[in-house]
């Protein structure tokens, strides 16, 4: 076979592949539509616990850390500053919409290794567990000073937890 035939077959496949990745990442949105947004942030965020950076990874459904929430912004990775303060998190990431979760939906932290697409050193992930709307989910987040942000966050929850 001609050389230039073998590079047509090549881009042809490498085509047909973008396009069903495409084609499956509007059928996830279009699957996810009853997903509720998350919350903007409300003027007053209460008394200041602290502001860590780090990455956001990814949102997933609560216990299932294969399925992506891609609805409202939340599909893609990207460096995020989050500021806990007594009535919730308030997560910020470049280029995308900044969302709240209100203290009384958090309902739980640990750590984790891996979720869809990535993969780090054993308990290098915060997973931050809450209620998005009627959803249990679970966000992942990569800090720049883990220790800092675990010692921060986990007061905040056990509150929450002695509230309920």
């Amino acid at each position: 076979m001609d050389r230039s035939i073998l590079m047509a077959i090549v881009l042809v496949f490498l085509a047909a592949m973008l396009a069903l990745l495409v084609v499956g990442w509007r059928s996830r949105k279009r699957r996810q539509m009853s997903v509720a947004a998350p919350i903007t942030a409300p003027a007053e965020l209460g008394a200041a616990i602290g502001t860590f950076t780090g990455k956001y990874v990814a949102t997933t459904a609560s216990a299932d850390p294969f399925d992506r929430i891609a609805v409202h912004g939340l599909g893609f990775r990207g460096n995020a500053s989050l500021t806990l303060a007594t009535a919730g998190v308030l997560v910020q990431r470049v280029g995308e919409r900044d969302f709240w979760i209100p203290a009384g939906d958090l309902t739980g932290v640990r750590r984790a290794t891996w979720t869809i697409d990535r993969a780090v050193e054993r308990d290098g992930l915060h997973l931050l567990e809450w209620r998005l709307g009627d959803r249990s989910v679970d966000s992942y987040f990569r800090m720049d000073e883990p220790a800092a942000f675990e010692n921060a966050i986990e007061p905040l929850i056990a509150i929450e937890r002695q509230a309920k």
